[in-house]
């Protein structure tokens, strides 16, 4: 079984969800991404999203751009946030997703970006600007290698996108359910009813879902994962790092957070 299956397994046996923190990597630079990724496993992350920067990140909001401008500034970019996974890996068995966009993968070689990324300890890939039906090639190659490629589901996705990711369920690991349609950081996304989508979303695929954007507390946390099997939280992370002063200070302020959001998300089993 994948280190994710296994994840999710285990805290379902545990009537508690799963817990997936984003990290962008390179900032503030690679190796405090690093220790950073690290202290979230140690504080209650279960699965590592490890942003790879990109200059033009659609997706995201203004907290996850600024973290990808600083980071590419520092060099920053897939192959900085490969060395990254490498070294993450090496101290850790909890699944790492690579979170990214088509062209840096496209740029690398689609087939060695995956191969690269198998290398480096990765579990699964999420590329949020590829549609599911242009990503046959790419999930061929990563099946080839063991790595997933995640699916993601939003309000505004057809009905028929279930049946569709049920066919390629066997490469996906599980599906990300977007749970407004807009970027990253929403503050105001209906959490509740994204839940409830995300239920009727594992009835009809039979994987896992996970619900992101727009949560940022203990008690959006539970709202989110009521129904879902678990949560992703990135640009809360974010901002700590953002408004961190010090390395001690951005660590304490991700572990505080992490471990809040691991106690809210053990009361919504």
């Amino acid at each position: 079984m994948s280190r994710i299956s296994v994840t999710f397994e285990r805290r379902a046996h545990a009537k508690q969800k799963v817990l997936i923190a984003y990290l962008c990597m390179g900032d503030p630079s690679e190796e405090e991404s690093v220790a950073l990724a690290l202290a979230c496993v140690d504080a209650g992350a279960d699965i590592l999203e490890l942003g790879s920067p990109f200059s033009d990140p659609t997706a995201d909001g203004p907290a996850i751009a600024r973290a990808s401008q600083r980071s590419i500034a520092k060099g920053g970019g897939l192959a900085a946030t490969l060395r990254a996974a490498k070294a993450i890996r090496a101290k850790t068995e909890a699944p790492m997703v690579l979170f990214g966009y088509y062209n840096p993968l496209y740029v690398h070689g689609e087939a060695k970006a995956v191969t690269d990324a198998a290398a480096a300890g990765i579990d699964a890939l999420l590329v949020v600007d590829l549609p599911l039906e242009e990503g046959a090639a790419l999930r061929a190659r990563a099946a080839e290698v063991g790595v997933a490629v995640v699916p993601l589901v939003a309000p505004t996705s057809a009905a028929a996108r279930a049946d569709e990711i049920r066919a390629v369920k066997d490469r996906s690991g599980f599906v990300y359910y977007v749970s407004v349609a807009g970027v990253t950081g929403a503050a105001a996304a209906p959490l509740r009813d994204a839940s409830r989508q995300a239920g009727l979303l594992r009835e009809k695929t039979g994987l896992p879902v996970v619900v992101g954007f727009g949560v940022d507390s203990p008690e959006k946390a539970r709202q989110a994962a009521s129904e879902a099997d678990g949560v992703v939280v990135g640009t809360a992370i974010v901002r700590q790092i953002e408004d961190g002063t010090t390395p001690l200070d951005r660590m304490t302020r991700v572990t505080n957070l992490i471990r809040s959001l691991r106690s809210g998300l053990d009361g919504a089993g």
